[in-house]
């Protein structure tokens, strides 16, 4: 009997995805371990691999790219030796959602059935009886607007509400939809202020010495790295001296960083991705400053993994170059510390009896009260101001 190809969970907490796009055409032989399509989950897109052989065959009426697919739902199927036809399992409801029929042979399962009766029943409002049905693509954008549908009229054939019939009223509310990413990233926002205490501490770091370092490798010529790429390595060697800067805490107690993992934060369209470079002492400046930039592109293009944005043990991220200088960046949980980074300015600095002109880096440390107090943040941040000071021996290319 055909093998049905479908969506699995990925470790998402949200029980749907978009499905971005088949890997294999009809008619592809597929073996273990070969990918077979893309979904879009909560922040990343992963490709999703084969766990059966046979010849792939995608219906008709497979999903098409952007459709929003259920954890479970059939895809297409892997025909084994013996098949003629698959199964027919897919239909659109004219809302463009991708629903699983009956399969001989598949029957649904407990769990499928309670989602499936749990579904019908969010189509009722609560509080009132009303005959009125809406279809869930409808009623998720009535979700997102605020828009209360059983007030609408439904143009589909039984007097359905389609999701056309919401966004004819949605634009006249000046409300803008929330992806699925933005509401990941509030969710996960929620979940850091809940989960930590949060206290910033704010310090200046002399950069003269680094602006003019980086100077040098524009005049060199080749990948020039970004004050980012540098900050990177001397948090790295900051960080191996104060270990507890990037603990993690638990129930059991601190639980102390294997290997020095650390996020740099990318703002995209989709909202801010922090993918993560893994074993930053060990990479030389310019194989670091290659790692960060195509990292930043894939999280600009929504290529990124989840695997890619997980495990880090500290985060930085930067508002220079929109002239910010100070700020209470908010932890990523569950590490329990992140860098805020700001913009350089030149100011006057008094030397001595001179008055001088320095290169000034405003820093923000956000740390979690539970892991440490004020005292071990602050000599972290004491030991980056003076790396960053005196960057030379510390980032060899």
């Amino acid at each position: 009997m055909p093998i049905p190809v479908t969506v699995p969970r990925l470790g998402w907490s949200m029980d749907e995805g978009t499905f971005a796009g088949w890997l294999k055409a009809d008619g592809d032989a597929v073996r273990p371990g070969d990918l077979l399509f893309k979904l879009e989950g909560e922040k990343s897109v992963e490709e999703v691999e084969s766990f059966d052989a046979g010849v792939l065959s995608i219906p008709s009426d497979s999903p098409k790219v952007g459709d929003r697919v259920a954890v479970g739902a059939v895809l297409g199927w892997l025909l084994l030796p013996g098949d003629l036809t698959p199964p027919a399992p897919l239909s659109m409801n004219g809302e463009g959602d991708v629903q699983r029929e009956q399969v001989p042979g598949l029957p649904r399962s407990g769990d499928e059935r309670s989602q499936a009766r749990g579904e019908e029943m969010e189509q009722e409002p609560k509080g009132e009886v009303s005959t009125k049905t809406i279809s869930p693509r409808a009623r998720r954008l009535a979700l997102q607007h605020g828009i209360d549908w059983t007030r609408l009229n439904g143009t589909g054939s039984t007097g359905r509400i389609r999701e056309r019939d919401v966004a004819a009223v949605a634009p006249t509310l000046g409300v803008i939809p929330l992806s699925p990413i933005r509401r990941t990233i509030a969710a996960r926002m929620v979940e850091s202020r809940q989960q930590t205490v949060p206290v910033t501490l704010t310090a200046t770091a002399d950069a003269t010495d680094l602006v003019h370092l980086r100077g040098q490798f524009k005049t060199a010529g080749g990948v020039v790295p970004a004050y980012t790429d540098f900050l990177l390595k001397l948090v790295a060697v900051a960080l191996q001296q104060h270990p507890l800067l990037a603990a993690r805490w638990t129930d059991t107690g601190l639980r102390l960083a294997t290997r020095i993992d650390i996020g740099l934060a990318v703002d995209t369209d989709a909202g801010l991705l922090v993918p993560v470079i893994r074993g930053v002492p060990a990479l030389g400046l310019r194989e670091l400053t290659e790692q960060t930039r195509e990292l930043a592109t894939r999280a600009r293009q929504g290529s990124l993994t989840t695997a890619e944005m997980s495990g880090g043990c500290f985060t930085v991220t930067s508002l220079g170059t929109f002239g910010v200088e100070f700020f209470t960046p908010v932890i990523n949980f569950p590490e329990c510390a992140i860098l805020g980074v700001g913009t350089i300015k030149r100011v006057p600095v008094v030397d001595g009896d001179r008055v001088v002109g320095r290169e000034q880096l405003p820093l923000s440390l956000t740390f979690d009260h539970r892991v440490m107090d004020g005292v071990p943040a602050a000599k972290f941040l004491k030991t980056l101001r003076e790396l960053i000071a005196h960057p030379a021996p510390w980032l060899a290319t």
